[in-house]
C-alpha cells in the first residue's frame, strides 16, 4: 500500500518519550537504522517502496546491478506499509507522505509533528501496535 497526503503517527502503545535515532547493532545496520538514514537524510526524495527496496539491498549487501529485475522480484510478494515500521513502533518518528507519496520523518513532540498530526488536509493513521491486545469478553 502506498499513501499520499498521509501522516502516520507513532504507535499507540509506544513507550518512547522522545524520538530515538536508531543505531546499527553488532556493527551491522538494522532495518530501523537504514530506514532512518534513507528518509532523514533525503526528505521527500523516496517513496515507501523506494525505501523498502533500498533497505533490502543495503541490509542484505546486495550489489546494485540489475535493479529493475531485483525490484520486481522483491515486490512480487506483498510488503507491510510503514504503519509497521520500527520507526513508528519503537523509535518515536512519524512518517509523512506528501502529495506524490514521497516520505519524510518527524520526531514525536516536535512542532512539525504536532502540525501534521492535527492537519485537516491529511489522512492521519496510527502506527501499528507493537503488542497484540487480548480481548476478554
Amino acid at each position: 500500500m502506498c499513501y499520499a497526503n498521509t501522516f502516520i503517527t507513532i504507535s499507540e502503545d509506544s513507550t518512547v518519550i522522545s524520538a530515538i535515532v536508531p543505531t546499527p547493532k553488532h556493527n551491522k545496520p538494522t532495518i530501523a537504522s537504514i530506514e532512518y538514514d534513507l528518509i532523514y537524510r533525503n526528505p521527500y526524495e523516496y517513496t515507501q517502496k523506494d525505501v523498502q527496496f533500498l533497505t533490502y539491498l543495503i541490509k542484505n549487501q546486495i550489489e546494485m546491478n540489475n535493479l529493475e529485475e531485483k525490484r520486481s522480484e522483491f515486490f512480487s510478494k506483498s510488503k507491510a506499509c510503514f504503519r509497521a515500521s520500527p520507526l513508528v513502533k519503537n523509535y518515536g518518528w512519524g512518517i509523512h507522505y506528501n502529495e506524490v507519496g514521497k516520505v519524510a520523518i518527524y520526531e514525536k513532540g516536535s512542532e512539525h509533528y504536532k502540525q501534521l498530526e492535527n492537519s485537516s488536509q491529511l489522512k492521519i493513521l496510527k502506527g501499528m501496535r507493537t503488542k497484540k491486545t487480548v480481548r476478554v469478553d
